[in-house]
């Protein structure tokens, strides 16, 4: 299963790859910070195509045909291109992620960082592998040392002052804070050591589903900022190498 969603995910990205910097044509969901364009649609189209006919009896949730409901115990969760403001300002930071759950625990996630033509690939229990190498979370325990990344809501009404203050005191405390607008690709950064933690808030489950596996099989330990244990609809999210998430509870707590 897992090698024909890389291959659909290689296949949705070359449709985002060529759209790149090209006449894309935006539309706005709700206001001028959330944006969708044709390529998110056309990616989207290429990946629930290939669900449907090959897992016809599986339901779908994908962010922008919404919901399909079957009485099934898999559900399919599809990012066809997170990061879409970046692409639409031709900044090559995007990707796309497509994650599986069996009876709402994640067992399969997959998420294509298009430009670098780099695959992050996670099964429960087996593991996370970039381009087909094991990787690990870093092994730093310290937030004085710590390289983190973050995001910010569209709406910033729902979480604007709150964000804001959590990156000032992380800033203080750490080496450095980055915000790269793809949160499916800071989950991987977070696996592959490149990052030693990752927060955001009031993501949608297609922003997290693949990338909370590939965090937990890479190692690292995810939660909300309370500390339990999440869900793709959780409204707070913390991934970490495990060795500063106690550390980073304590921030968010404050």
């Amino acid at each position: 299963m897992i090698n024909k969603v890389v291959e659909v995910a290689k296949e949705a990205g070359e449709v985002i790859r060529n759209g790149f910097r090209s006449n894309i044509q935006i539309e706005f969901k709700t206001d001028a910070g959330n944006l969708v364009t044709n390529i998110d649609k056309a990616s989207e189209k290429i990946i629930l195509e290939f669900i449907k006919k090959e897992y016809p009896s599986h339901s779908i949730i994908a962010e922008e045909s919404g919901n399909v409901s079957k009485s099934s115990e898999y559900k399919w969760v599809v990012d066809p291109l997170d990061g879409t403001t970046n692409f639409a300002h031709g900044l090559p930071i995007f990707s796309v992620s497509i994650g599986l759950q069996k009876n709402d625990e994640i067992i399969l996630g997959v998420i294509y960082d298009v430009m670098r033509n780099t695959m992050y690939t996670a099964e429960k229990g087996s593991g996370a592998f970039e381009n087909g190498k094991k990787i690990k979370v870093s092994t730093n325990g310290t937030l004085l040392e710590s390289n983190l990344v973050t995001g910010f809501a569209y709406d910033p009404d729902k979480n604007f002052t709150e964000a804001l203050k959590y990156f000032g005191d992380f800033i203080r405390l750490t080496r450095g804070v980055r915000r790269l607008g793809s949160a499916a690709i800071d989950f991987c950064y977070v696996a592959s050591g490149v990052f030693d933690g990752f927060w955001e808030a009031k993501l949608s489950p297609w922003d997290v589903c693949a990338g909370l596996l590939i965090v937990e099989e890479a190692g690292g330990k995810t939660s909300d900022f309370k500390g339990n244990k999440v869900r793709i609809d959780s409204d707070s999210f913390l991934a970490t190498n495990g060795n500063v998430h106690t550390k980073m509870l304590e921030v968010l707590g404050k």
